[in-house]
C-alpha cells in the first residue's frame, strides 16, 4: 500500500461525500491507496453514509466512529489503522484535484528520505466565489512586499522548493508513516490554530523534518469565511499563542513590544478607514492583527485570573 489518506470528520456528511467522491476520481490506481475516515462523534448521518460507501466497495475505505475528542485524537487513531508507506492528511471539506495523490507520490519518490514531508496547495472552491477577504487569506503573506504573513500565505512560497514548519498545514500534507509514528499529534495540546504548527515544529526540531512545497498537489477548500468568522478566528489564534509559547519557549509566538506597537497603530480607526478604501490587503492585514491582539490580551487576562 503506497498512500493512506487520513480524514477526521465531524457533522459534515454532505461535504464528506464530495471529499470521498473526489478521491474516487484520482489518477493514482485505486489499489495503491486507502482512505481512513474517523467519525469524531458526529450526530448527523455520517456513520450511515460511511457504512454505505464501505459496503459499495468503490473506495478502499476504512472508518471508525468515536466519541468527540478533537482532530488530534482522530488523526492519531487513523494513523494507528494506516498501512500505507505515506500518510496524506486532508480535511473533510477539502476536495482533491484529480492528480493530488499522484503528485504526492511523485514528490516522495523524488525525496525518499524518511524526514521528507510534502505540503500541497489549498485554494478555495471556485463555486464559493471567494470574497476579497478569502483571497487575502490565501495569498496575503507579504503585504506591500515585506510585512508579516497570514493564514496560508502561499505567495511567500512562490518559486521556492522548501517551506519551514510555519507552513505545516494539515489540510493537504503528506509524510512518511514511519516519521509520524515517532512524533504524532499531541492530544493534550488543543490551542486553536496552533495544533498543526506544534507538530510541525516538533518534527522539524526533534526529527529533522524537511518540508517540500508541491503547488501542483491541489485541494479545493469548501469553507466560506465571513468577516465575523475571520475576527473570531484571529481572537482564538491570539489566545492560543500563549499555549504555543509555553510549548516552545525558544520560539516567538507572542508579539514583541515593537510588534504590539505597530499592530496597535495599524488598528487605529482612521488608518483602518483609509486602508479599507485604498489598500484592501493592508486593511485585512491590519484587521487580523487588531483581533489577534485582542486574543493575546484575552490570554493574558485568563492567565492572570488563574494565578
Amino acid at each position: 500500500m503506497r498512500i493512506s489518506v487520513i480524514i477526521p470528520t465531524y457533522n459534515r456528511r454532505q461535504k464528506l461525500e464530495r471529499c470521498l467522491a473526489a478521491l474516487g476520481r484520482q489518477t493514482l490506481p485505486r489499489e495503491q491507496f486507502e482512505v481512513i475516515v474517523i467519525n469524531d462523534g458526529s450526530s448527523d448521518e455520517t456513520e450511515q453514509y460511511l457504512e454505505q460507501v464501505a459496503a459499495e466497495g468503490a473506495l478502499n475505505l476504512h472508518y471508525k466512529s468515536q466519541l468527540n475528542q478533537g482532530q488530534g485524537v482522530a488523526r492519531n487513531e487513523a494513523l494507528s489503522m494506516a498501512r500505507g508507506e505515506l500518510v496524506l492528511i486532508i480535511g473533510d471539506d477539502c476536495y482533491a484535484d484529480y492528480g493530488l495523490l499522484a503528485e504526492h507520490d511523485r514528490q516522495h519518490t523524488a525525496h525518499p528520505e524518511e524526514t521528507a514531508a510534502v505540503l500541497g496547495f489549498v485554494t478555495w472552491l471556485p463555486e464559493l466565489t471567494p470574497s476579497p477577504l478569502m483571497r487575502f487569506m490565501e495569498k496575503g503573506g507579504a503585504i506591500l512586499g515585506r510585512w508579516g504573513g497570514h493564514q496560508f500565505a502561499y505567495d511567500l512560497l512562490e518559486g521556492k522548493e522548501r517551506a519551514d514548519a510555519r507552513f505545516f498545514y494539515t489540510a493537504n500534507l503528506s509524510l512518511k508513516r514511519s516519521l509520524l509514528q515517532k512524533e504524532s499529534f499531541d492530544p493534550t495540546f488543543s490551542a486553536y490554530g496552533w495544533e498543526d504548527i506544534e507538530l510541525g515544529m516538533r518534527l522539524e526540531r526533534k526529527r529533522g523534518m524537511v518540508l517540500y512545497y508541491a503547488p501542483r498537489a491541489r485541494v479545493f477548500h469548501d469553507h466560506w469565511i465571513s468577516l465575523e468568522d475571520f475576527k473570531k478566528r484571529m481572537v482564538a489564534i491570539g489566545e492560543g499563542s500563549h499555549s504555543m509559547q509555553k510549548r516552545d519557549p525558544s520560539g516567538r509566538y507572542l508579539p514583541s513590544l515593537k510588534k504590539w506597537f505597530v499592530f496597535r497603530l495599524l488598528a487605529l480607526s482612521p488608518l483602518l478607514f483609509i486602508t479599507k478604501m485604498f489598500y484592501p490587503d493592508l486593511y485585512y492585514y491590519s484587521l487580523s492583527k487588531k483581533y489577534f491582539l485582542k486574543g493575546v490580551k484575552k490570554g493574558y487576562n485568563k492567565e492572570k485570573n488563574e494565578e
